[in-house]
């Protein structure tokens, strides 16, 4: 503001005091700039992070398959982000939705401020985290399902999960009233993700084969390159969400470095004393399982808390991806409820005992003990697994009523890549 009373050659607000009033907001250029790098970065995490390290971990014959569903499903959620998607999400309305004022983007006006940003790179900054959202999804159901089957589900999904869930806790709707902690989307993204991806690789069933026959990440190198991608993107989806070039930013950032390195040991470690070898795998695994348990509590902790949020969150991810995935005794190819939705819920629930003041943290809102912080992250963490299963369950059945789930056998077992998309990846 003094910059253009500056250019005006006005030495003093007071002289004019009617026309300050009147003055417009005006954007800093530092976080504007700040929140379109960020915004690059978490787009960065979709193409190509999520697509390499999925397109690592399947089968070489479904590579392709991997990388057109997630490419495909990135910009369907674009354009249905911009249609009414931001609206219904960060819109003025009620506890669970938002309304349609700003469907596609109208009554947004090109100079509207956000924050201290432009609202346009609000908009392109949560579409950003929709798309990834949805590209984790696609890991869990790898190698059996209709390529249309997956559009007509992101269709469902994207609308009656993911925008309620971001409204009620990021826009001032009913988690966020009831006062529950997520800086970067432990319960927007991660368990929100993971629960539907669970649900869906129960209903398109396992994989032809599955516990009979070895299936193998059919190329490693990939998955690392994946996992570097995800790791360097995350930065912007962690620091970002501070939503300014501040202190809070920094925390965030610092924080997203130590709890990945702490995640990363605590996996290899854990692998090397339990299966007698540290992998490689086992290291790229670490670094998701970091970044996913710190993502909820990275504005909010102290470096202390958010160290060992990562050393949990690397042991939980080894537990979900050995142990509970036998349990549960479902084909999740790429592992999505075991790192990112146990890895979430480990996070979010450590968010409530680390954010107090006295561990380190920013502190809880007035009159707040950790007791009632820690319950309100226990039911933000239930009603973000309820409500995503039932609205997975729904538009998992429509797309099966519609078009079927599942490809016929023959084509799973000769692969998706030719008999889904006319393509392969490899010379054969």
């Amino acid at each position: 503001m003094n910059k253009i009373f500056a250019k005006l050659g006005l030495t003093s607000l007071a002289l004019l005091p009617s026309l300050a009033m009147a003055a417009p907001a005006v954007a800093d250029k530092a976080d504007n700039a700040f929140m379109m790098i960020c915004t690059a970065l978490v787009l960065f995490m979709s193409i190509p992070g999520i697509a390499l390290f999925y397109g690592g971990l399947i089968r070489g014959k479904n590579v392709l398959s991997m990388l057109t569903q997630v490419a495909v499903t990135f910009s369907l959620v674009c354009v249905l982000w911009m249609v009414y998607g931001y609206s219904l999400a960060f819109s003025e309305g009620n506890a669970f939705f938002g309304s349609f004022n700003w469907v596609m983007l109208k009554n947004i006006q090109l100079t509207a401020v956000m924050g201290s940003f432009y609202q346009y790179i609000h908009v392109a900054f949560q579409a950003s985290f929709a798309c990834i959202t949805v590209g984790l999804i696609v890991g869990a159901i790898a190698e059996r399902i209709r390529f249309s089957a997956v559009l007509i589900f992101v269709g469902v999904w994207l609308t009656l999960a993911y925008l309620p869930i971001a409204h009620m806790v990021w826009a001032g709707g009913f988690l966020a009233q009831d006062g529950a902690l997520d800086f970067a989307g432990g319960t927007v993204v991660h368990i929100n993700a993971a629960v539907a991806g669970l649900v869906g690789a129960y209903l398109v069933g396992k994989r032809a084969g599955f516990g009979k026959e070895a299936f193998k990440p059919h190329n490693l190198p990939m998955v690392f390159t994946g996992t570097a991608i995800l790791y360097v993107g995350w930065f912007g989806f962690n620091a970002g969400s501070a939503s300014a070039a501040n202190e809070i930013a920094a925390l965030a950032f610092l924080n997203t470095v130590v709890a990945t390195a702490g995640a990363v040991l605590s996996w290899t470690f854990g692998e090397w004393a339990v299966r007698g070898k540290p992998s490689l795998l086992g290291a790229c695994s670490g670094f998701i399982a970091g970044l996913v348990a710190i993502t909820p509590a990275c504005g909010y902790v102290g470096v202390g808390g958010a160290l060992i949020i990562g050393l949990v969150g690397g042991l939980a991810g080894l537990w979900g991806v050995t142990t509970l995935k036998k349990w549960l005794r479902v084909d999740d190819p790429c592992d999505v409820f075991g790192v990112h939705g146990v890895c979430g819920i480990v996070g979010c629930i450590l968010t409530g005992v680390f954010a107090s003041s006295s561990l380190g943290g920013v502190g809880y809102a007035e009159g707040v003990t950790m007791g009632h912080q820690v319950w309100v992250q226990l039911f933000s963490v239930g009603l973000t697994i309820v409500w995503s299963g039932v609205v997975a369950f729904i538009g998992f059945k429509l797309a099966d009523l519609i078009v079927g789930l599942r490809v016929p056998e023959e084509h799973e077992r000769e692969g998706l890549d030719v008999n889904s998309h006319g393509e392969n990846a490899y010379n054969q």
